[in-house]
């Protein structure tokens, strides 16, 4: 099936939801108008749907491999269309036009991103990726290190890597042993094994900048003693030129549930003597480098819940407008499968909840824009506070419910959705990997009621329930009663939730944290939809042609806020709890 790129929700969104007019006024951005961008953002959808979509299955079925010399190829088709992608000038849109890039904001990034992920997951996790790497770089990376790498990262022609994990280190990036030695010449010796890094050796860009976690000989115990370096694939001449081929080398490719296309490596450094690497910022301070690449990372991945939510979803409702099966309730002749109310209910969960994560994922990347661009201290910082907070939703909401909405999908297609010829199971196992990547949700969870909930002395968390209830009262007096009821009834749940989480002992705050970011997400997004369909409505007051459009804007918005959120403040009891009911049991009783 065809990826059809849902431009017009995604304009719906931008212009009318968040006003990217708006944004568009702040200095960096001044030099395009949303013409431009709604231009722009059509070419990136036909791009996807016509080079890069078409990929999507056969990197699936004939994945990327590896030879005894730890050269990795991608699937048939894939370093062609990389080429005309980076030569398009897809990977730069977001980034400082110092270094090639088009200097847009990161909202526009994200849609881009939304179109290429929906398209090919495996393949948009390449320059995902590199997004991160160029992030931190950008932000920690000296002026050499930026004009030796930055240019050729940000246009595609070299794309990049994080390198945290290791067999003995996971999720506690503190107990790693890859070791960095100092060289006389300023660089650094780097020896060690990395596991699970994505698109860690591939064949499509000339040369991977490696971002690797290491520690120095002198450096103290744990998460404070680590260091960031880079580590290229071809070490670079001073010219810019690539030079001989660094200690660096792919040793395994995993044999992965999904994305297969993408090579999930093993990367082995310093087995000849040890690889170049070059500091990045200041000694040991790596770890809080890493989360400039894992913040940024972590929003992406929570679009990797919407875009693969979005494909599958197309292919449900092509398949349900087509599949006769059953008689029509009123006629009781024959009918699709469209017609039954199970099957409807199935379309609209998926339709509404697509919606809602496109708003929140959307309204992150417009934070982010504000809290570097905005001229105003004040709102810079709140902006900033409002990245922080929506993060682990996006992250951990978007991509709980990517799995659940494209398990969905293969459901509408019953039977033949378990056949892997029809295409939809490929997106429930690809979309599988997203909880855990960037940080477990769990972890989100934790980060989320530990770090963010008493951020500014709670301020921040107010702000968004106070939020919320203004929105309450505008859908009073805009007649929308029953919608006003269930998003105040939510809000009214949540915030006593919230305090009695915050006084809560640290046990039972962190048992109760995944069903409380569940609640959490569920009523900012609700809130979303909310005042979607209050602008759906005055489009519709206001006589608009296509009035199609905003009549489904209003009715997805009232399902979510009617049947999905009440459904998520019945998490209340679990996330109050505590801990005693979660550790009952004891271990050796599992």
């Amino acid at each position: 099936m065809n990826y059809r790129p849902p431009l017009r929700d995604i304009l719906f969104v931008m212009n009318e939801l968040l006003g990217l007019g708006e944004l568009l006024t702040l200095e960096p951005f001044s030099h395009v108008d949303t013409e431009d961008i709604a231009g722009l953002l059509a070419e990136a959808g036909r791009f996807n749907a016509e080079v890069i979509a078409p990929l999507n299955q056969i990197g699936d079925q004939q994945p990327s491999s590896i030879d005894g010399d730890g050269n990795v190829a991608t699937p048939p088709g894939f370093s062609e269309a990389y080429r005309r992608y980076q030569e398009a000038g897809w990977t730069a849109i977001q980034f400082d036009p110092e270094y090639g890039g088009g200097g847009l904001p990161w909202l526009v990034g994200i849609a881009n991103q939304e179109f290429t992920t929906s398209a090919n997951m495996a393949f948009s996790l390449c320059p995902m990726l590199s997004h991160s790497a160029i992030e931190a770089l950008s932000t920690h990376g000296s002026d050499e290190q930026k004009a030796m790498f930055l240019e050729k990262m940000i246009t595609g022609a070299w794309s990049g890597t994080m390198n945290l994990t290791e067999p003995q280190a996971g999720t506690d990036v503190g107990a790693l042993t890859t070791r960095a030695v100092p060289r006389d010449d300023g660089t650094y010796s780097i020896t060690g094994t990395k596991i699970f890094i994505t698109w860690g050796d591939h064949d499509m860009a000339e040369n991977i900048i490696h971002l690797v976690l290491a520690r120095m000989p002198d450096a103290p115990p744990g998460t404070k003693g680590i260091s960031l370096f880079i580590v290229p694939k071809f070490l670079v001449n001073p010219d810019g030129t690539l030079g001989a081929k660094n200690d660096v080398r792919c040793v395994a490719l995993e044999h992965k549930l999904g994305i297969k296309a993408s090579p999930t490596a093993v990367m082995s450094f310093g087995e000849v003597g040890g690889a170049v690497g070059h500091l990045v910022g200041e000694p040991h301070q790596g770890m809080r480098y890493m989360f400039t690449m894992m913040n940024n990372a972590r929003l992406t991945v929570g679009l990797e819940g919407l875009g693969i939510s979005e494909r599958s979803y197309q292919q449900a409702v092509e398949y349900a407008r087509e599949r006769v099966q059953g008689t029509a309730i009123e006629s009781g002749e024959p009918t699709v499968i469209a017609n039954h109310p199970d099957v409807r209910r199935m379309l609209i969960t998926m339709k509404s909840g697509i919606e809602a994560m496109r708003s929140l994922i959307y309204l992150n990347a417009k934070a982010i824009d504000e809290s570097h661009a905005h001229p105003d201290e004040t709102i810079r910082g709140q902006a900033g506070e409002l990245v922080a907070l929506l993060t682990p939703l996006s992250k951990a909401w978007c991509t709980d419910l990517g799995v659940d909405l494209t398990s969905l999908a293969l459901q509408v297609f019953g039977g033949m959705g378990y056949v892997e010829e029809t295409g939809v199971a490929q997106h429930w196992r690809d979309s599988r990997i997203a909880p855990i990547y960037e940080g477990t949700n769990g972890v989100q969870a934790v980060d989320l009621v530990m770090r963010k909930l008493p951020m500014s002395g709670e301020a921040v968390i107010e702000r968004m329930l106070s939020d919320v209830r203004e929105t309450v009262e505008v859908l009073k007096d805009a007649g929308e009663f029953g919608m006003a009821e269930h998003l105040g009834a939510a809000v009214d749940t949540v915030g006593p939730v919230t305090e009695g989480l915050l006084a809560a002992t640290v046990a039972d705050r962190l048992a109760g944290a995944t069903p409380y970011l569940k609640m959490l997400a569920t009523l900012v997004a609700a809130w979303l939809m909310a005042r979607s369909a209050l602008i759906a409505k005055t489009q519709l007051d206001a006589g608009v042609p296509d009035a199609s459009f905003y009549k489904a804007k209003v009715a997805t918005a009232t399902f979510f806020v009617s049947q999905t959120l009440p459904a998520a403040m019945g998490l209340r009891a679990s996330v109050e709890g505590g801990v005693e009911d979660v550790m009952a049991v004891p271990l050796d009783q599992y």
